[in-house]
């Protein structure tokens, strides 16, 4: 039997499996080394993870993370999970996961849209072709971060429409001065930008909630996407984002000529599937 992870900033999703059977499932807490160190990421796994999970020595752990796309980080994840099962363990990046999650063992681009979003040409095992995400300052775009970013400052700005704004202060009982406090006094400043954006799901329906997110799918597709030739690959996605706001991703994707093959949330039945005869 196997551990399988997949994480994101925000959420670990964990399953032991034997073969393509689900042993025992659970979710965690997000786990990401730019931000969390060795300590932090072993102190959350232990006390979260069901005991179930350390009964005994499994024969591998495939873990797929956010932050771990170079040696130095993944070592970090590594060394974490070996102190805590006792078995060996491989890291990959999310964006990996996300690919054969999505592609298993077939060719094709892979886009996340969570609570960040990334990008990348699969070639039915491994990544070929990518382009540099950034994170929440620089890129990000089309994710729930990015979407959260803008809606902030807007709304400080007084850009947004002034209901829309006194309606967000009343459901996070927030004020502008903790607001801010809340967003750059934070070490987790995606995951919390990611989660004021959900306001706009539940206000979807006003003009200006449906431009912003329609707008940040655009500017996804235009910053990532024609890097590739996406007009003759399976283009397919996965994430919170991309589900939460199916219908306008799909909208946005037509009217920019690209066709999606697929859209999930969880990576992880690709994932159990990819790994079935490790």
């Amino acid at each position: 039997m196997k551990i399988i992870a997949e994480s994101s900033s925000t959420r670990t999703e964990w399953s032991l499996v034997d073969g393509t059977e689900v042993v025992e499932h659970a979710f965690t807490t997000g786990i990401n080394p730019y931000f969390q160190s060795r300590r932090e990421i072993s102190h959350s796994v232990r006390l979260a993870l069901p005991e179930t999970f350390f009964k005994r020595r499994w024969s591998h752990i495939f873990f797929y993370g956010a932050g771990c796309a170079n040696k130095e980080k993944c070592k970090i994840v590594e060394s974490s999970l070996v102190a805590q099962f006792k078995t060996p363990v491989t890291v990959e990046s999310d964006l990996l996961g996300a690919a054969r999650g999505l592609l298993v063992r077939k060719p094709g681009l892979a886009c996340i849209l969570g609570t960040g979003s990334n990008s990348c040409l699969y070639n039915g095992k491994e990544i070929v072709k990518t382009v540099a995400p950034l994170g929440f300052i620089l890129g990000d775009e089309g994710s729930g971060a990015y979407m959260g970013k803008t809606m902030l400052a807007d709304m400080l700005k007084g850009l947004a429409p002034a209901d829309l704004t006194e309606a967000f202060f009343e459901q996070f009982m927030v004020t502008p001065n903790t607001l801010l406090d809340s967003v750059y006094n934070n070490g987790l400043v995606s995951r919390v930008l990611s989660q004021y954006s959900t306001f706009l799901a539940g206000h979807i329906d006003e003009p200006y909630c449906h431009d912003l997110v329609y707008n940040a799918f655009i500017r996804f597709f235009e910053r990532n996407l024609t890097a590739y030739d996406y007009h003759t690959q399976s283009v397919n996605f996965v994430g919170s984002t991309a589900t939460r706001y199916s219908d306008i991703l799909r909208e946005a994707a037509a009217d920019f000529g690209i066709k999606i093959d697929k859209l999930i949330q969880y990576s992880m039945p690709g994932l159990i599937e990819y790994h079935a005869k490790d």
